[in-house]
């Protein structure tokens, strides 16, 4: 992609607002410092699953077989209640708060939901992992109203835009 141009897609944040982009991006990065990067997977993923994004669950999908969680595993995190033994208990208490934050609106956030999170994440943690799901609940927002396709990558695009804009011509 060359500068100057921008995919097909409805809206393309990088492009049409790169000063908002430029905020998620730096909130994103302080959301997600410091947590497990297994347990930051996992929830990218879950959320993405229940907004039904499909751009980023690609994408998610894509990082955590580059950083070699199991697949068997990537494909139980719809089941992560049945799927026994495969999540360990922390893991379990970020996936149950994923679903209440993601669905915060039918139910809150239960208090044996985040009496679970209590037990295994301290307050900074906690912190963290509410950040990191709100974050991934904006940018599945921002990728469903933009009508971002499946496997265009944000991060690649963007670079190779700055990239582009940066060659000598």
């Amino acid at each position: 992609m060359s500068a100057g141009t921008r995919p097909a897609t409805r809206m393309w944040i990088p492009h049409d607002n790169p000063s908002v982009y430029k905020a998620l991006v730096a909130l994103q990065r302080a959301a997600s410092a410091g947590v497990d990067p297994v347990i930051a997977e996992l929830i990218v993923i879950r959320a993405s699953q229940l907004n039904g994004c499909a751009y980023c669950l690609h994408m998610h999908t894509s990082d955590a077989l580059a950083k070699d969680i199991d697949p068997h595993t990537l494909m139980l995190i719809a089941a992560w209640r049945e799927a026994g033994p495969t999540f360990t208990p922390a893991e379990r208490a970020a996936l149950a708060l994923t679903e209440s934050v993601t669905r915060i609106g039918e139910n809150g956030v239960p208090d044996d939901v985040f009496d679970s999170v209590r037990a295994h994440f301290d307050a900074a943690e906690m912190g963290q992992l509410v950040a990191s799901i709100v974050m991934i609940n904006a940018w599945n927002r921002i990728a469903l109203a933009g009508g971002y396709p499946a496997g265009l990558d944000e991060r690649r695009a963007a670079s190779s835009v700055r990239a582009s804009a940066d060659a000598p011509g």
